[in-house]
């Protein structure tokens, strides 16, 4: 198992900068696929980054450009540097982890953050 723990969520103008982090205490980084989504007030829970077991990247598209995901294996930490931050982005972000197998859908992860508030509003 794992234990996720989010950070670095705040308030921001559009066109700024955030990096949120997510610690994780239990097995190593390394043997899980790592997930960020993003949840809106009355939205659907939404895909936004991932890294694979080997250390691939995904983005979902409306933040495709703007966003980087990475993870530090020695930290056993994830990250999302998010950059051109627009209103839109506005949302409580989730890391998340799966044992096995590429996947963009929440409900396919087995571990979830307690989540981190980014608000983009001038």
């Amino acid at each position: 198992q794992v234990q996720l723990v989010e950070s670095g969520g705040g308030s921001v103008q559009p066109g700024g900068s955030l990096r949120l982090s997510c610690a994780a205490s239990g097995r190593s980084f390394s043997s899980y696929v790592l997930g960020w989504f993003r949840q809106a007030p009355g939205k659907e829970r939404e895909f936004v980054a991932g890294v694979t077991r080997y250390g691939a990247t995904d983005y979902g598209n409306s933040v495709r450009g703007r966003f980087t995901a990475s993870r530090d294996i020695a930290k056993n930490t994830l990250y999302l540097q998010m950059n051109l931050l627009k209103p839109d982005d506005t949302a409580v972000y989730y890391c998340a982890a799966k044992s096995a197998g590429w996947s963009l859908l929440s409900s396919d992860y087995d571990y979830w953050g307690q989540g981190t508030q980014v608000t983009v509003s001038s």
